[in-house]
């Protein structure tokens, strides 16, 4: 079942390991069939090294186990919570990537000081709040989907494909798994420069809006020039 999409799934979990985002078991990739409802997920603690396409986990949208022979992820009930407030999502990436983590652990949004945060990022990438006593012991995983979308609430979600959740680590998304491993990089990166120049320069402003609006727009915007189109 979904061969085509286990395969995807395999295949961006792996290229967490290649990004050097994740290490041991650290972090998963998930995928979604919106014309069948049904997700694909990484298997919970299983190494990266041997990994298989059969390995993954395929979940209906309430969690129920429709094909796998091992439990998936701990986090799938945040994938499941997101990809049901947010239908555009077809990927889904959490890791414990370090520049990432610095940052959800401080507290803190990755500010936009310049274009290459800019051409993927329309904004801060911003930070949630800190789960409560109660969410963490009631729900915790489902809790922690609840405030990335209540972060998110009022915001176009595919224009800064990625969030810190605090005191955790980095989430991403995007079109299909391989866009999530892609935007869950930059955010890494992004987040790495931006930590440097907050070193170098703890003024350092932000990126002006019409610079940022430029970088943004000639990527995503409906008159988008960058690359080679169609």
């Amino acid at each position: 079942m979904l061969e085509e999409l286990r395969e995807k799934v395999l295949d961006a979990n792996i290229e967490l390991v290649r990004q050097g985002l994740v290490i041991y078991t650290w972090g998963n990739v998930s995928g979604i069939d919106r014309e069948k409802g049904l997700v694909v997920i990484k298997p919970s603690g299983v190494e990266y090294d041997g990994m298989k396409a059969s390995d993954m986990v395929v979940l209906d949208l309430d969690g129920n186990i429709v094909e796998g022979h091992y439990r998936p992820s701990s986090d799938t009930p945040t994938h499941l919570v997101l990809y049901k407030r947010f239908h555009e999502m077809g990927g889904i990436v959490h890791t414990h990537s370090r520049w990432a983590v610095t940052f959800a652990q401080a507290g803190m949004d990755i500010p936009a000081f310049g274009t290459t945060h800019a051409d993927y990022f329309y904004k801060d990438i911003p930070c949630t709040r800190a789960l409560t006593r109660e969410e963490v012991e009631k729900e915790y995983e489902k809790s922690t989907g609840d405030v990335i979308a209540e972060t998110l609430e009022k915001e176009d979600a595919m224009a800064t494909p990625g969030i810190l959740v605090r005191n955790h680590g980095p989430f991403a998304w995007g079109k299909d798994p391989a866009n999530a491993v892609y935007n869950a990089t930059v955010l890494e990166h992004v987040a790495n420069m931006a930590y440097n120049t907050m070193m170098l320069n703890p003024q350092t402003p932000r990126v002006p809006q019409y610079l940022l609006d430029k970088h943004y727009n000639r990527k995503h915007g409906k008159d988008a020039y960058y690359g080679q189109g169609n």
